[in-house]
This record gives structure tokens, sequence and C-alpha cells, in this order.
């Protein structure tokens, strides 16, 4: 059986980020190495909403 692996939301603080730091997604907290990352790559920013 494969381990998990976190994604970079496990070092955040907020419940909400923490429930999703196992997702298979590769997602970002807001900041500005999010921003500079889409700009690099030409891409749009996904917003995710939610409450815990």
């Amino acid at each position: 059986m494969s381990e998990r692996k976190p994604n970079r939301l496990i070092h955040e603080k907020s419940p909400y980020l923490l429930q999703h730091a196992y997702n298979p997604v590769d997602w970002y907290p807001w900041s500005p190495e999010a921003f500079h990352k889409a700009k690099r790559e030409s891409k749009q920013v996904f917003l995710s909403i939610g409450y815990s």
C-alpha cells in the first residue's frame, strides 16, 4: 500500500487548509509564491473558498 504524501498545505494553521493537506492536488495557500508561479507559467488562479 502506498503512503499518502502531504502537499504544501500541511504547513498551514487553518483547519480548513489542513483537512486538504493530503489531497492529491498541488494546492498553494494564498501567497505571493502562488501568484508568481501562475504568472510565470501563464496560468489562471483557481480559488477555492470553503469553511471548516
